[in-house]
C-alpha cells in the first residue's frame, strides 16, 4: 500500500530520480518550484513514509508528469497519484502519447486527438 502526500523540498532528490526513470524531461528548479507551491504529490510506501514510489507534477490543474519507479510501475500508484490529484483540484488536463490512452481512458478523461496525430489531450472532472 501507498500513502500520497504533498511534496516537501526534502523529497526533490527523489522526486528528480524517479522522473528521470521514467525518461520524462525536468527541470529540478522548476520542480522546487512547484513544490513549493504545493503542485507535486508522492506516492511513499506505508512501511517507510519517506521513500518515494512515484510523484506527480501540476501546473495548476494540468498535470506535467506522473512516473513511478519502474519496479513498482502495474501497482496502480500511477492511478492513485493521479486520483489524489483530481481530489485537489476540481478539474484535471494532461497531454499525452497515444500509448498512455488506456492509462488515462481508465481514469475517466475524455480523450482527443491534437493538430499532432502522435499526441492526445485528456480532461477529467
Amino acid at each position: 500500500m501507498v500513502t500520497v502526500r504533498e511534496s516537501t523540498v526534502r523529497d526533490l532528490p527523489d522526486v528528480m530520480n524517479v522522473l528521470d526513470g521514467a525518461v520524462l524531461q525536468a527541470d529540478a528548479a522548476d520542480v522546487r518550484d512547484r513544490i513549493a507551491a504545493d503542485e507535486v504529490l508522492v506516492a511513499a510506501a506505508d512501511d517507510d513514509p519517506e521513500r518515494v514510489l512515484g510523484a506527480l507534477v501540476l501546473d495548476g490543474d494540468h498535470i506535467d508528469a506522473v512516473a513511478v519507479r519502474r519496479r513498482r510501475r502495474g501497482q496502480g500508484i500511477g492511478t492513485t497519484l493521479v486520483e489524489a490529484a483530481g481530489e485537489r483540484r476540481e478539474r484535471l488536463t494532461a497531454e499525452f502519447d497515444a500509448d498512455l490512452e488506456p492509462f488515462y481512458g481508465g481514469l475517466g478523461f475524455e480523450v482527443e486527438p491534437t493538430d499532432d496525430e502522435r499526441r492526445w489531450r485528456g480532461e477529467w472532472s
